[in-house]
């Protein structure tokens, strides 16, 4: 069964970075598009970004362009979401999933991500 566990969550001050992991096992990592998305405190369920399945393209929401960056290991088995120059705004619940913007098919549980100073 698809399993997705995400990590590297924590607190960071306004401008700092946090380098998110997650691991994948029960499926065919290297042949699957992957994405992450995130929810804040009273707000909706949001997709931040996507990767091909040989890391060949990648997508994000406008809100992180240039600030966020997604990687994957394939040997791995891991998706990576780095976070710099982060704001309190990107305060949320991270989570990692599988399948692309359109199409994810399953989500792991989240990694908590705290912006404050």
């Amino acid at each position: 069964q698809v399993q997705l566990v995400a990590s590297g969550g924590g607190l960071a001050q306004p401008g700092g970075s946090l380098r998110l992991s997650c691991a994948a096992s029960g499926f065919s990592f290297s042949s699957s598009a992957m994405s992450w998305a995130r929810q804040a405190p009273g707000k909706g369920f949001e997709w931040v970004s996507g990767i091909l399945s040989d890391g060949s393209d990648t997508v994000y929401v406008d809100s992180v362009k240039g600030r966020f960056t997604i990687s994957r290991d394939n040997a791995k088995n891991t998706l990576y979401l780095q976070m710099n120059s982060l704001k309190p705004e990107d305060t949320a619940l991270y989570y990692c999933g599988k399948g692309g913007r359109w199409s994810v098919t399953a989500w792991g549980q989240g990694t908590q991500v705290t912006v404050s100073s």
